[in-house]
């Protein structure tokens, strides 16, 4: 029997950040298709945001889906506490218009970064982050915040080191101010996890952590990362970057922190 396995259908025609994460949970269930059968995944019917694909795996309208966690998130889903990306998420460069350069280079510290606005998209979890921090947030729908902060609606736009080179040459082209901050990031751990449903998604999730600890084991897991990460990590010289880090009052006590082989860090960079 075929096992169909649903995942949120993008809401954004033009998504960037999402076609590596269904590759990797492709390659986890193949990992285990002799053991736990054959699938078929397959996008939801209707395209849903952030907020919306949370509600509907708790329903059961869909069977995965990827996202950052925190412990409320934790308590109503039930995540493989692998990070996607490594946490790679966790670093943060980004997006703002070309004339704003010369103000964020005097941002310093903290203090300082508080002086200016950043942009999110609607429902994100990063907001409370930021928010918790003392940092001002401005909400909008994922694709209208490439075209405010290229026109200075608000300050900064940060995005993933494995995101805003993709998300920049697809932008960039109809806002012409937009541009890549040079010189600063921004750190906070962030892992993204796969989630399932806690009541009915528990074999599911085993099988997908059992293919992603085989990809672990096996050397494919760091091979997905280098194909889809190793060129921005050069791009983005995180080592010559100021880093400002912040708190994260969301993160759960079981976030496997001290297990270092599942995430990235710049001073030992996985980019070959």
């Amino acid at each position: 029997m075929v096992h169909y396995v649903i995942y949120p259908h993008f809401e954004e025609f033009n998504e960037t950040r999402f076609p590596p994460y269904i590759e990797l949970l492709r390659q986890a269930l193949d990992r285990t298709t002799a053991k736990y059968g054959p699938y078929k995944l397959k996008p939801s019917k209707l395209p849903m945001n952030a907020s919306r694909s949370i509600r509907e795996l708790q329903s059961g309208t869909i069977d995965v889906l990827w996202t950052s966690t925190t412990e409320e998130r934790e308590r109503v889903l039930l995540p493989v506490r692998i990070p996607i990306e490594k946490g790679l998420l966790s670093y943060r460069v980004a997006l703002i218009s070309l004339d704003r350069q010369p103000a964020i280079d005097r941002v310093q510290t903290l203090a300082d970064l508080r002086k200016l606005t950043i942009g999110q998209g609607i429902g994100w979890g990063d907001i409370d982050v930021y928010r918790y921090n003392g940092i001002k947030v401005t909400e909008a729908n994922y694709s209208s915040l490439f075209v405010m902060v290229s026109s200075g609606r608000f300050d900064l736009f940060p995005r993933g080191v494995g995101e805003v080179f993709d998300e920049y040459d697809t932008y960039s082209g109809s806002n012409p101010e937009l541009a890549i901050e040079k010189n600063l990031a921004l750190y906070y751990p962030w892992p993204y996890y796969f989630f399932f449903n806690r009541k009915t998604g528990q074999h599911l999730a085993k099988r997908v952590e059992d293919g992603l600890r085989m990809m672990i084991r096996d050397g494919s897991f760091d091979a997905w990362f280098q194909k889809h990460y190793a060129a921005a990590i050069r791009r983005a010289n995180l080592v010559r970057r100021r880093i400002i880090r912040l708190e994260n009052p969301l993160l759960p006590k079981d976030t496997p922190l001290d297990d270092a082989s599942l995430w990235f860090s710049p001073a030992t960079t996985h980019a070959k």
